[in-house]
């Protein structure tokens, strides 16, 4: 056999081993995320049957730990009296309503203060104190200019989500490498075109990272406002039951802002993988193809 022909049965036989490696790397992913998928499901099945049989069985006081059936048949019961419904539309307008402009003018206002230092100077210090600020505490005050109207209750949830969005969208600025800014301002890429091409994407790990953040800290502020300063929604259905002593309607409260959380903040990590594909990329297909 010639040495040419030995290079290329070696060559072959390199390529055949890497692809069969990465067939073995990707059949392993496969069967982690069908586990991991197997444990998110079962993981609060058993948990609520553990509850049931403990409410049940007297371990658990059932007048305070409803049982999961008893809670399901009154959370049923709501839908089809359209009790829950109102409640909840109530609480999604005002949540999507805040973190809409919150997260508007937290990318905006930290843009900005990332690409002119003196506005970063000028703002800095006022939103690191206001930042330390419990959001509630602002909504004493909400009430006294606005009275008791939406406007307080949405922009409760604005505030708490734009200092998160400010925040994370100024670090994705300032930490992108000087020297990408330097070679893209040497190909002359000034003004929009420096925006749009550099800053925006190098920013955008980071803003979607706030966005992650706010989302959750927005439903947990709106139902707290609605604790104290509303006649509907989610968090005034959970706090009245609790006054009234009615635990089957708090835990359908419970239930739903939980449920709502998480399609909110599945929505932005769904965006997220719309916008940055590269980032949720896995398994051995991300470093390379299969030959």
């Amino acid at each position: 056999m010639s040495t040419v022909e030995a290079q290329t049965h070696r060559r072959t036989g390199d390529d055949a081993e890497l692809g069969a490696a990465i067939e073995r790397d990707y059949r392993r992913e496969r069967r982690l995320r069908a586990r991991d998928v197997t444990l998110a499901v079962l993981t609060p099945i058993v948990l609520l049957l553990m509850w049931e049989l403990a409410s049940r069985g007297g371990v658990l006081d059932p007048r305070l730990f409803t049982p999961p059936s008893q809670i399901l048949v009154r959370g049923w019961e709501m839908v089809l009296t359209g009790e829950l419904w109102a409640h909840t539309v109530a609480t999604v307008g005002r949540l999507l309503a805040g973190l809409l402009w919150g997260a508007a003018f937290g990318i905006v206002f930290g843009l900005l203060m990332g690409v002119w230092r003196p506005v970063r100077a000028a703002l800095g210090p006022t939103f690191t104190a206001l930042y330390a600020l419990p959001k509630i505490a602002i909504l004493p005050l909400l009430l006294l200019i606005f009275g008791l109207t939406e406007t307080p209750k949405i922009l409760s949830v604005a505030i708490s989500v734009f200092f998160v969005v400010q925040i994370n969208t100024l670090a994705g600025i300032v930490q992108i490498d000087s020297r990408i800014l330097e070679a893209a301002r040497a190909y002359r890429a000034t003004g929009w075109k420096l925006f749009r091409h550099v800053l925006l994407p190098g920013a955008l790990p980071h803003i979607m990272t706030g966005l992650r953040v706010s989302a959750g800290m927005a439903v947990i502020v709106i139902t707290a406002v609605e604790f104290v300063a509303s006649n509907d929604g989610l968090g005034y259905l959970i706090w009245n039951s609790w006054q009234l002593f009615q635990p089957e309607k708090m835990f359908v409260g419970l239930i739903a802002v939980s449920l709502i959380g998480a399609v909110v903040t599945g929505l932005v990590i769904l965006l997220e993988r719309m916008l940055l594909p590269w980032k949720h990329a896995t398994g051995p297909r991300r470093k390379a193809k299969k030959p």
